[in-house]
């Protein structure tokens, strides 16, 4: 599995010219799933993305995490994260997940962050999307 998660102020996304789901301050996570990926792998990324301490304290200094601040996540799955660019000129998808095993992953991982309390939006699966956000900071990290 590969997060690319972003600090953000606000985020959203649609599908079809709709708004489907929209966050204020918080994060935004990109997931994308590979062969070989887990479910017990998704749970210990959520615990990770819920407690990552990425969010200013009083001093400005990263010491607070999404829980800590009560922010929202914004999910988005993006198969294109597997996609491998060493050789030639066109990505390479052999590492992605099947479809299938990719979206039971990512239901999985978004199940696991409201478990941890958090408030969670998510992307339509599969869907073509436009995902617009305000990077906070920028801040930006992979996982």
């Amino acid at each position: 599995m590969k997060l690319v998660i972003q600090r953000v102020s606000r985020a959203s996304v649609c599908v079809d010219e709709k708004q489907i789901a929209a966050i204020g301050k918080g994060l935004m996570v990109l997931f994308g799933a590979e062969k070989g990926d887990a479910l017990a792998r998704a749970d210990f990324l959520a615990e990770k993305t819920a407690n990552l301490r990425i969010f200013p304290d009083e001093k400005g200094k990263m010491n607070l995490s999404l829980k800590d601040i009560a922010g929202e996540v914004l999910v988005v799955s993006q198969f294109t994260l597997a996609g491998d660019c060493s050789k030639g000129r066109r990505p390479g998808f052999d590492n992605a997940a099947k479809p299938q095993d990719a979206e039971t992953l990512y239901l999985r991982y978004v199940e696991a962050l409201t478990e941890q309390g958090l408030k969670v939006a998510t992307g339509q699966f599969a869907a073509d999307m436009q995902v617009e956000l305000i990077n906070d900071g920028p801040v930006t990290f992979i996982l």
